[in-house]
């Protein structure tokens, strides 16, 4: 259900993948709870927020809910970055929650991991007008030894530190690859690219 959903709401209010756009015009759908029940309630009811309060604290807040599309035909990769770059949270103790709506693999685009980068803290973030203007990050130095690629099944979820760099390929397949991002932050996480106001969100 939350799969049909997901897709009735994208088809809706997005058209088809175009190189000519932005990344954020072309596969980010954001507030997505509010256009899905199944997702608005996985969002603030689901198991996540237990598992992510075990590991930010007990006073938790969703602070992102979007769809993160990489469909058939959209060939462009998408660089290192920390999910903190596109969105600077204080405390640096959020977690991304990327649920996979289809099988994931190198062929249709999964995402890679650098196991450990997380240590390394927070390295580059975008102010608010260039988050607005759906720039990219300019990508730092990795080890792409070290790097390991995700595959995931349909209903698998992969957390990420907000400094966990990661990555994805573009998509080669003839499949869609379709992840919904949920963000889960400190209930005081402030906005650092926007003059530290306070990132609104439900209280869980």
């Amino acid at each position: 259900m939350m799969r049909e959903q997901a897709m009735a709401a994208w088809a809706s209010r997005k058209e088809a993948f175009d190189r000519s756009r932005s990344w954020l015009q072309n596969s980010l759908l954001v507030d997505i709870h509010h256009h899905c029940p199944s997702i608005m309630d996985y969002y603030f009811h689901g198991p996540l927020v237990d598992v992510c309060s075990q590991l930010i604290g007990p006073n938790v807040k969703g602070v992102t809910a979007q769809l993160s599309f990489k469909l058939k035909g959209n060939t462009l990769p998408f660089g290192w970055h920390q999910d903190n770059g596109y969105g600077e949270l204080d405390p640096y103790n959020s977690i991304s929650c990327l649920t996979a709506l289809d099988d994931t693999n190198e062929s249709n685009g999964c995402l890679w991991v650098l196991p450990g980068s997380h240590a390394r803290g927070q390295l580059v973030s975008l102010t608010s007008v260039e988050k607005a203007a759906g720039m990219a990050i300019p990508e730092p130095e990795v080890d792409l030894a070290a790097a390991r690629p995700v595959p995931m099944l349909a209903g698998d979820v992969l957390l990420l530190h907000c400094h966990t760099l990661h990555r994805s390929a573009g998509n080669s397949s003839d499949r869609d690859r379709r992840l919904l991002f949920l963000r889960y932050a400190d209930a005081d996480a402030v906005e650092v690219y926007n003059g530290r106001q306070p990132r609104l969100g439900r209280l869980l």
